[in-house]
């Protein structure tokens, strides 16, 4: 499923069939290490803290779990839950905790201990990215668009259009321009869009399942690091790195 890029600067996956985090070389690909093998059931999302910690989404648990870095070094500390299909997770810097629980429709803000704003409305919803300008990007999976929110998760923005042919956004990521890298996996695509004008501005894939250049087969997380663009493209059970360079 997701896939970022930790403050160690290594890869690090949600492997969703292997209930797992796989960390792996972001240069190579070579897989460095693995995390909690089988005991994570149908994990999808990781985010790193401006703590250091990672927030992983348990989607098969409905929770989320949190983990430590002692000595650089993976080690569980708790389970935050329950949130019903747990899809979403993003470590705010703003040190709250966004949580997409996709089974209720639910984008839940966490301060601490306390529940401190909800948006609703959002069944079969997934990713949760923060923008640079701190607000909030949700994949609306279930209706096929793309929301924008306050830290407070007032709406504030929908990308919709039918040019976009969303079949089913999951997952996302941002530029340092603020421009929206969506995994729409049902067409088999990953676009590139504007969201201050709402242009579509590129698109990787064809629109058919397959395996090689320019081809993915049910994509789904995305991942930015400069000019080097990871996707996880999950039926072909491969994650790829793209340089792409954008005017």
């Amino acid at each position: 499923h997701d896939l970022t890029i930790g403050p160690d600067g290594r890869l690090y996956v949600a492997d969703k069939f292997g209930n797992r985090i796989v960390i792996m070389d972001p240069e190579t690909l070579e897989l460095l290490e693995v995390v909690d093998e089988g005991r994570l059931p149908g994990v999808h999302d990781i985010s790193f803290g401006q703590d250091g910690k990672a927030y992983v989404s348990v989607t098969g648990a409905s929770a989320l779990a949190i983990y430590a870095f002692p000595d650089g070094k993976p080690e569980f500390e708790t389970f935050l839950g329950p949130f019903p299909r747990t899809e979403g997770a993003l470590a705010h810097s703003n040190g709250q905790i966004y949580v997409m629980a996709s089974g209720s429709g639910e984008l839940v803000a966490w301060d601490g201990s306390d529940v401190v704003a909800t948006a609703t409305g959002l069944f079969g919803a997934h990713d949760v990215a923060e923008a640079p300008d701190g607000t909030i990007w949700v994949a609306d999976n279930g209706r096929r668009r793309l929301v924008r929110y306050s830290t407070d998760l007032r709406k504030l923005q929908v990308l919709d259009d039918p040019s976009y042919g969303f079949a089913g956004p999951r997952y996302l990521d941002i530029d340092a321009f603020g421009r929206l890298v969506i995994a729409d996996q049902d067409a088999h695509r990953i676009l590139l869009i504007d969201p201050a004008t709402g242009d579509l501005l590129g698109i990787l894939g064809d629109g058919k399942p397959g395996e090689g250049p320019n081809k993915f087969d049910d994509p789904e997380g995305v991942a930015i690091s400069g000019t080097n663009y990871y996707f996880a493209d999950s039926d072909n059970n491969r994650i790829v790195k793209y340089v792409v360079v954008v005017n």
